[in-house]
């Protein structure tokens, strides 16, 4: 992937002062890490545990691959250009960059409406849940889910590719958003515009209305619940994912729905950090890790290595004895 116009871009990122981008740049080391550690416990225990092999913890492990790919997308490139200096991006790099962010962003909304309807079936419909979302079922889902994200983005990011940059390689970003590149270039981009426009508006605005008729009928379901305990405990679980849709609708409207406008470029970075490294490493503690079926699962998987290790223990000192 090559363009004759610009060979590599700058990414200006944060204008905080080197103390500052110090710290920036450990606090998403330390949330990067945690988030790839948390999300690849949840998925090793969503695989090794036969309690949790349900369409619910399916969904949730595969929203945690989500999380690590994604984090990963954006991360690893503002933590480097933080501590280096070094703010410098290929061309290929960039374009790989922004197409990725996009593909799993895309794949994000879907699953999180999936998820929706899985809620929706399994409160609304409880007696036929396990016939309406079976194994083959959610492989469909998944599989749509990711082949519908991957081929959203496609054409929109050959597109970009293939302008000509000839104004500035400077982009006003601590990633390759789409925004900013366009801005840079001196092409006619109204065409490019126009299909992010209205890719991001089918793919946000249809995810969350899809959601919120779910969740209508959801609360519907909740409130003919005559035990207080029992709608508290349906509630709780619905929460979460309501509030976390909510977050990522409003901010990404905020950004890619709205029209694009070259004064409003610095205020999108604080909302970009939010959704690129601050959530995915709050979601595993606010989906599954503070499940009480997860934390049981984590207990009896600690208390099995525990027993396993010391057994290997005693082994080794009565061979020595």
């Amino acid at each position: 992937m090559e363009n004759q116009s610009v060979s590599e871009f700058i990414l200006l990122g944060f204008s905080i002062g080197h103390p500052s981008e110090l710290l920036l740049a450990f606090l998403s080391l330390a949330m990067y890490v945690s988030t790839l550690g948390s999300n690849t416990l949840v998925l090793y225990i969503a695989l090794q545990d036969s309690h949790l092999h349900t369409p619910m913890y399916f969904f949730l492990g595969n929203f945690s691959l989500l999380d690590i790919f994604f984090t990963t997308v954006t991360s690893p490139q503002l933590i480097w250009n933080l501590l280096s200096g070094d703010k410098s991006i290929s061309f290929s790099g960039c374009i790989t960059q922004s197409y990725f962010y996009f593909f799993l962003g895309t794949v994000q909304f879907l699953l999180l409406t999936s998820m929706s309807y899985d809620r929706y079936a399994a409160i609304c419909s409880p007696l036929q849940y396990h016939t309406i979302m079976n194994d083959q079922v959610c492989i469909h889902i998944i599989v749509g889910c990711w082949v519908g994200g991957f081929l959203s983005v496609l054409i929109p990011t050959i597109l970009i590719s293939r302008l000509i940059y000839c104004k500035s390689n400077i982009i006003n970003h601590f990633f390759c958003d789409s925004g900013p590149l366009l801005n840079l270039s001196c092409s006619d981009t109204c065409l490019i515009e126009f299909i992010d426009f209205l890719l991001s508006s089918v793919v946000i605005l249809s995810s969350s209305v899809l959601t919120l008729i779910s969740y209508i009928y959801i609360i519907s379901a909740i409130l003919r619940i005559t035990t207080t305990s029992g709608r508290a405990k349906v509630f709780n679980t619905c929460a979460t994912h309501l509030t976390m849709i909510s977050v990522a609708s409003g901010i990404s409207i905020f950004i890619y729905v709205t029209p694009s406008q070259k004064e409003t470029l610095d205020i999108h970075k604080i909302p970009s950090l939010l959704t690129t490294i601050v959530c995915p490493f709050l979601n595993p503690f606010l989906f599954t890790l503070k499940n009480d079926v997860v934390k049981q699962a984590i207990r009896g998987m600690v208390k099995k290595n525990t027993k396993l290790m010391a057994q290997k223990f005693w082994g080794v000192c009565e061979k020595k004895g």
